[in-house]
Formats: C-alpha cells, structure tokens, sequence
C-alpha cells in the first residue's frame, strides 16, 4: 500500500475549484452530495478509474471520474477516495447506471466528499480538457498577478519613503496586512488592515523564530533556525519572513486566503526589503558603520583616517521636508546613493560617500553636498554639507553642492535676510532710496554713473545718498559700512 506521506501535496499547476466546473454550461455538471460550497472544493488534476479500490492510483487532489463498473460496495468506495485525499468524484450516469446510486450519494453525504453527477453526452475526457484549461487560464491569471505585483513593489521601492512604501504596496497586493518587525517581534512599521490583537501576538512568536543562516545550540546539538514560518489563527493565514543582511529584521503577512502566486509576491517583498534595509557592508568596508562616521565629523581626523582610507570623499547632509528622519529610511538613502556609512540619530541624516560618486537629486530629500576632501579636511567638509543643506532648505532646491562664493555663502540664508531686513528698516519703504543706495555702491560710489544709470541728475544722486545716510545712522565714506549694506541689500 502507498505511503500517504510520500504523496505529493500540490502538483505543478495551480488547482481549480470546483465551482468552476459546475459553471461550465457545456459540460452538464451537477453538484448532488458532499458540500454546499463547491468554491472551496480544490481540484488539482483529474482521473479516471473503473477500479474497485481507487485508493492504490490517487496522488490526492483529483476528480475521481467513474461510471460504477465495479463498484459494489459505495460506503468503502468513498471512504478509500477520502482516505487518498481525494477532491471530488465525478460520476457518469449511463451506460451501467441510469442515476447516481442513492447509497453512493448518501456515503459521499456523510463523508462530506463532494459528489458530481456527470450526464450521459458529456465523455470524461470533455471534463480532464476543461480542467486542464481552467488551469492554463489560472496559471496565466498567477503569473500576470505577480508581474503586476512585481512593477508596484519596484516602484515602490523608488519612493522617497521606500519601506512604508513597499509594505502599503505589499498589503494591497495581498489583500491584508503586512509588517516590519524587531528582532524581539515588535511592530516598527506597518501597513494595510490592521490585524487583532490575538493575530499581532502570534506574529511576534513566529518573528522571534526565524533567523536566516544562524544556527542555536539544542539538547546539545546545533541546528540552524528557519528562515520563515507560518501559522493559522481564526482563518487568517499568518507567515514570518526573516530579512537577508539586516539586523534580526523580520516581514510579517496576515491574508484572509492564500491567493495564486501570493507566496512569490512575499518572496519580492522579502527580498527588496532585504536590500532597503541591509547596511549594504563590503570586505573593504568593515569596521565602517554609522559610529564611525559620527567620529569622523567630530574627532580627530588622524585617528580614524587609516580605517576610511586616503579618500577623496565626500559629506552628504539630507532632510525630508515635512518628515522626521528614521533609521530604515536613512538607509534606504545611503543605500541609493551607494554607501553603508549613514548617521541617522540627529534631525539630519549624514552620509559618507567616495569623492567620485555622482550624487543626483533623490524624491522627497533635500540634500547639501560637500566638495571631494580628504580626512584630514572632513570636518570643514562637514560643515560644508551643512551650509549647502540650509542654501537647498531656503531655495526649496532638491540638491545644492559647497560652492566658492566668499563670506556671503558662510552666512546662513535666513539668517541674512532677518539682518539685510533690521538694518535697511529705515529705508525699507522708500523704493528710489534702495534703489540708487544698491546702484551707487555697486559702482563703487561714483555719482556721475550712478545718475546716467538711473536717469537722474547727479545732485539728485547725491541727495538721496545723504538721506540714506541720515535715515541709516551710517557713515557711507567708511568701507566697512559700505561692504556691510553691499551684502545687506544683496540679501534682502
């Protein structure tokens, strides 16, 4: 007798319910015993069988087609077709029986083994091509469902929020809920219908239990933890993916069902996430981390400089108008741009890259970027970063880089306008004063070209820059003062 454990679960194509061939008005099918929900009766393949027990050729899953050349004895009969796991039994009316044996329905009643009624013009082999193309349009259905599911979860993964953004897209997909968890299974992000309480504990169990490629010491002996794990609560299907390369992070997904292909979607999900939120650390980087950099940018150079290298290299700062920064976004950024040595504790992100690294505009950031230096110079660099931040933050500019431009640039920009605006009060409302107080010191406090650039007689020049001078409380013969409402004027 064959092993029922050596039997195959599941073959290769997708099963069927069996509500889709009872709809097929072609074939004549009728439902006469075993379910009143034939939706959730899966057929996964089809035989045909005269044998008095069909038990030694089932696989499990099948439509057992029959019309009764042996059959003797209906309540073994089922019993055996139940045993091997069978889906259903399809039975042909004519020629050796002209209705379903009522003791055959009433066995298959009590068995709760659905039992179809096949009419005399329709041959088995009609029903064995139905199925095969009711698979055939499944496994199309799969794989046109995962592809689309493939595009969401890539695009995702290119938002400025790339983690939320892939999880939201994951529990649409799936229809349910889905998960970031800790090592010790708390919730760090989340997304989609939110599971119950009984269904979020049951997911930190199965996240403390999955480990990717490590191994823990039992009885004595070691054995390596799973990568996954699922479990079923209150019909929900609940499965615990541990994240490649990151720090114990763990995917959790909580669906009503399992839908076609749903298992290869999970796997994407797994496997970007993996990506998004892993340190992305090389044999050439070890030992640089996120502590590393916070001595960079505020130790000496000359202890740290033999662990990053000779460089060049260059200091990105970033913010998220409108959001506060966090650690799996941050990496997700340094990830984009191509480095592991992120700090993420402050209101700012910080990233180090290689000073040949093309550093382009990235969705939803704001960042300041540094000239290529050299450790020794990585604190001036720092801080360069920072100015070019504050620059892009007050022209809303996607990116701004360090740029030479003299005293003006070490100036924050709002800084500056709240002073050029304190300082010019007096005059603030007199637009011809400004006007020609801005035109003559920019020709260096000439009055005959001051007056042929505005039009104007020279004495007029003149009165309007000893009204200037009054309304100010300066003396614009000192070069001091004038250099100071030189940048005033350009600021405001």
């Amino acid at each position: 007798m064959p092993d029922p454990a050596a039997r195959p679960i599941a073959p290769p194509a997708p099963p069927i319910p069996l509500a889709a061939l009872l709809a097929r008005e072609d074939l004549g099918l009728r439902l006469v015993a075993g379910t009143t929900d034939p939706e959730a009766v899966a057929v996964q393949w089809v035989h045909t069988s005269e044998m008095a027990d069909p038990y030694p050729y089932l696989l499990g899953g099948e439509l057992l087609l029959t019309a009764g050349v042996l059959l003797t004895d209906p309540d073994a009969y089922a019993a055996r077709v139940v045993e091997a796991g069978g889906a259903a039994i399809g039975f042909g009316v004519a020629p050796v029986h002209d209705t379903v044996p009522d003791a055959l329905v009433a066995a298959c009643e009590r068995l709760r083994l659905p039992l179809v009624e096949v009419p005399p013009q329709t041959p088995f082999t009609a029903i064995a091509r139905a199925v095969w193309r009711l698979m055939a349009q499944v496994r199309l259905e799969e794989v046109r469902r995962v592809s689309e599911a493939q595009q969401g979860l890539a695009a995702a993964a290119a938002r400025p929020d790339p983690v939320p953004a892939v999880l939201q897209q994951l529990a649409s997909r799936l229809g349910g809920w889905a998960v970031l968890l800790s090592p010790d299974g708390s919730a760090l992000q989340s997304a989609g219908r939110a599971a119950s309480r009984d269904a979020r504990e049951a997911m930190e169990q199965l996240a403390r239990v999955v480990r990717p490629g490590q191994e823990e010491e039992k009885d004595g002996a070691a054995r390596r933890t799973p990568a996954s794990a699922t479990d079923t609560l209150g019909g929900h299907q609940l499965a615990a993916y541990a994240l490649g390369g990151t720090d114990g992070l763990v995917l959790g997904i909580a669906t009503e069902g399992r839908e076609p292909g749903g298992h290869t979607v999970a796997g994407m999900a797994v496997v970007l996430l993996s990506l998004l939120t892993a340190p992305h650390q090389g044999a050439d980087a070890t030992g640089r981390s996120a502590a590393l950099v916070r001595l960079l940018l505020g130790a000496s150079p000359a202890d740290v400089a033999p662990a990053l290298g000779p460089g060049p290299w260059v200091v990105v700062h970033a913010t998220r108008p409108g959001l506060p920064p966090d650690r799996i976004a941050a990496s997700a950024l340094g990830s984009t741009l191509g480095s592991a040595l992120v700090d993420a504790d402050g209101a700012t992100v910080r990233i180090l890259l290689p000073g040949d690294r093309r550093i382009e505009p990235q969705p939803g950031w704001t960042l300041g970027v540094s000239a290529p230096a050299v450790p020794a110079e990585l604190t001036a660099a720092d801080t360069a970063a920072a100015r070019a931040l504050r620059r892009a933050e007050a022209t809303r500019e996607p990116l701004a880089r360090q740029r030479d431009a003299g005293l003006a640039e070490l100036v924050a920009p709002g800084e500056a306008a709240v002073h050029a605006r304190n300082l010019l009060a007096p005059i603030a409302g007199l637009p011809a004063l400004t006007e020609t107080l801005r035109v003559w010191l920019s020709l260096h406090g000439s009055w005959d070209r001051t007056a042929v650039a505005l039009g104007v007689h020279r004495n007029t020049v003149r009165q309007r820059i000893t009204r200037c001078a009054t309304l100010l409380g300066a003396d614009l013969d000192d070069a001091d003062v004038r250099m100071e409402f030189w940048f005033a004027l350009r600021w405001l």
